[in-house]
């Protein structure tokens, strides 16, 4: 019984709010809130800065890096279309050159050809010439014997002897 009664009395009397430690509790957190609010707050606030520099500066190597690489990208560009521009000027002067090395080869052919008909002609005259030449030697042979066969049987032996020494007498005039 003196325990309800013991509380009814301090229900009764109340104590003031600055004399409860709950209170002095509170006012205390708060006081360390409000002296750590500004070290912290600063800290943080430092921390942060450091973390949003680092992203500024990854941000801005990726801008550089994307520049850079659409500077390559362009170059490279560049210099394929440089490449295949000089592959089809190159083809271009292959073709034309086959074009002039085959009117070459032709027109060498036909100058060969001509060349290898005039020889054949040639040989033909030639030919034809020593051909005569035989015929006519041939003929100037059989003329000869003839000639001798008919002298032979129509001239005597005095006539005979007279033409020679007549032939052997106009000897050296003929020779000079």
């Amino acid at each position: 019984m003196i325990s309800v009664a013991y509380a009814a009395d301090a229900a009764n009397h109340a104590v003031p709010f600055y004399q409860d430690a709950a209170f002095w509790v509170a006012v205390a957190f708060f006081l360390v809130l409000y002296l750590l609010y500004k070290p912290v707050s600063r800290g943080l606030g430092a921390a942060l800065d450091a973390r949003a520099l680092k992203i500024k500066a990854r941000l801005d190597e990726a801008a550089r890096l994307r520049e850079d690489s659409q500077e390559m990208l362009a170059t490279y560009q560049r210099k394929q279309r440089d490449a295949m521009r000089e592959a089809e000027e190159i083809i271009a002067h292959a073709k034309a050159e086959a074009e002039r090395l085959a009117a070459q080869a032709a027109k060498d052919l036909d100058a060969s050809l001509k060349r290898r008909e005039a020889m054949a002609m040639e040989r033909i005259a030639q030919a034809e010439a020593q051909a005569m030449k035989e015929v006519q030697n041939l003929a100037v042979d059989v003329a000869i014997a003839a000639a001798r066969e008919v002298l032979a049987q129509s001239i005597t032996a005095d006539q005979a002897g007279a033409l020679v020494e007549s032939a052997i007498k106009d000897l050296p005039a003929k020779l000079h």
